[in-house]
């Protein structure tokens, strides 16, 4: 794991897993929202600032329950100096390309090579399955996870500025899908 923080090890979820999400910080700040522009790097995607609020999304690690059994899917957890601090749940999709379906690390762990040990062990995992590359989606204000993404070599393949409306219909959030194809 190149540059990865001393003390970090990624493996296969345990029992503890359930624990270790409820007993996690998962928000983050939210100060502005982007327009992003393919082919562009994050870096230079416009951006309109907003009054800075905490996003955090709720995890439920039963929703994972069957991919830790199954041979389409694995869930990953990191330890940082013993303590679970992130994890990472990848299936087979439709297409062919591994997906990330989650990506989380505990706010007291992140800017510590975390996140993209995860992204490594889930490219590993990918190429064992001889699957073409990888996909994962986040929003246009977790624009932390959009420059780390570009920077794992990822590129921007798509957006949908309708995925969230269900959930509030005046959100300015758009999903944004991500892909290393290797």
């Amino acid at each position: 794991m190149g540059g990865a923080q001393a003390g970090l090890v990624v493996r296969l979820a345990d029992h503890s897993f359930a624990d270790y999400v409820r007993g996690s910080d998962y928000g983050f700040r939210v100060q502005a929202y982007a327009t992003a522009v393919p082919g562009q790097p994050v870096a230079d995607w416009p951006r309109r600032a907003v009054p800075p609020y905490r996003k955090c999304y709720g995890i439920d690690p039963d929703e994972f329950r069957a991919c830790l059994d199954s041979p389409d899917a694995a869930v990953f957890m990191a330890w940082l100096n013993g303590r679970a601090v992130g994890h990472l749940v990848v299936t087979t999709h439709w297409n062919g390309l591994a997906q990330v379906d989650e990506l989380a690390v505990d706010a007291s762990a992140r800017r510590k090579g975390v996140a993209r040990a995860l992204l490594e062990v889930a490219g590993f995992w990918a190429h064992k399955k001889f699957l073409p590359g990888i996909v994962l989606e986040t929003q246009n204000n977790n624009l932390d996870a959009c420059r780390l993404y570009e920077s794992c070599g990822f590129v921007l393949g798509g957006s949908d500025c309708l995925r969230y409306k269900g959930i509030d219909p005046q959100t300015e959030e758009v999903a944004l899908f991500w892909y290393r194809l290797f």
